[in-house]
């Protein structure tokens, strides 16, 4: 799927073809020119010919077939991972913003696979247009999506808001700004950046740890960024935007679950417009998940000192979809 050359395509043409255009592509979930009957017969064909629509993709589904993992080829060979999770009212579509990741968490499958190349806008949104023509053959339509799969959002800046714009574009694929969410280590000058286009999309700060130097060890790239630089930011975007900040905590065994760093947690996020998002630690390396119990105790403790808190549950384990998970076995 190719739309970049459009514009030009266009230029000559009534503002009108455009949007036809949109409707078809992204309201329709058209998967060839050919059934854009709206669209003259010789402008379908350039259109073929200029901008393709196919998605080239293999879907893997998980035993209980709530979790579809989509592993989609890119123009050049490479490729990526997007997850679609379903739930009874809701169908989330997990992207990835890279193809690789720079960052190499110590608990993040891409991250071991290292850093090839930004995704075009085009290459983000695609993602979503595979699993919407997907769910369209059952009359249902993709309810949420979330920027946390495979690369950091914010380092591919340009081409994230782009894709943001294309899913929120009302003559388009119409999805609103908050059922859109964004993930990021947290780079301070680049949430700042985010905050200050004023947008309604939700943003998620991936803490992990409360202390520096703990969390450095977990992610080593965040010997940049120190905790301190990285709530400045956070409350930056807060007086900007005044939207709650999502941080998320990944429980693992022995490293960041024990009462002490709930406590310090706590004392950290005190006082802010946020919540915690406790993850069950899906493994990828050495690293062990929290026991059900030990989550559940540091849930109450961080609940007991004020701090909102949620729990995510893993989807798509067994299809390797699961957080932290996306990594392709067979890669270019």
């Amino acid at each position: 799927m190719n739309l970049s050359k459009l514009p030009k395509l266009l230029a000559n043409r009534s503002p009108y073809r455009l949007k036809q255009i949109k409707k078809e592509v992204y309201a329709n979930l058209i998967q060839d020119w050919g059934e854009a009957s709206s669209l003259p017969l010789g402008l379908r064909k350039k259109l073929k010919k200029e901008c393709p629509l196919a998605i080239n993709a293999q879907a893997f589904i998980s035993k209980d077939k709530k979790t579809i993992k989509a592993v989609i080829s890119l123009r050049d060979g490479l490729k990526i991972e997007a997850v679609l999770m379903k739930q009874r009212r809701s169908h989330t579509v997990c992207v990835s913003t890279q193809v690789g990741c720079p960052l190499g968490c110590l608990f993040c499958a891409t991250g071991k696979m290292g850093f090839k190349r930004n995704l075009t806008a085009d290459e983000i949104v695609q993602q979503v247009i595979f699993f919407a023509r997907r769910l369209k053959k059952s009359s249902k339509k993709v309810s949420r999506v979330v920027f946390m799969g495979m690369g950091e959002p914010l380092l591919n800046f340009e081409n994230t808001i782009k894709a943001i714009q294309t899913l929120n574009d009302q003559e388009g694929f119409r999805l609103g700004q908050r059922k859109i969410s964004l993930s990021t280590i947290g780079i301070p000058d680049l949430i700042k950046k985010f905050a200050d286009l004023k947008t309604q999309v939700n943003l998620a700060i991936s803490l992990h740890a409360p202390e520096d130097k703990l969390r450095q060890r977990l992610m080593p790239v965040s010997k940049k960024y120190p905790l301190k630089e990285i709530l400045k930011a956070v409350d930056y975007y807060l007086a900007k935007t005044n939207r709650k900040v999502m941080f998320e905590y990944l429980m693992i065994k022995g490293i960041n679950d024990q009462a002490k760093w709930a406590e310090k947690l706590a004392k950290l996020l005190k006082n802010r417009l946020c919540m915690v998002n406790l993850i069950t630690y899906n493994p990828t390396g050495d690293f062990k998940p929290s026991t059900r119990i030990q989550i559940d105790k540091f849930k109450h403790a961080l609940k007991n000192q004020g701090i909102e808190t949620t729990q995510r549950y893993s989807f798509g384990q067994d299809i390797k979809a699961a957080c932290g998970q996306l990594a392709m076995k067979a890669r270019t």
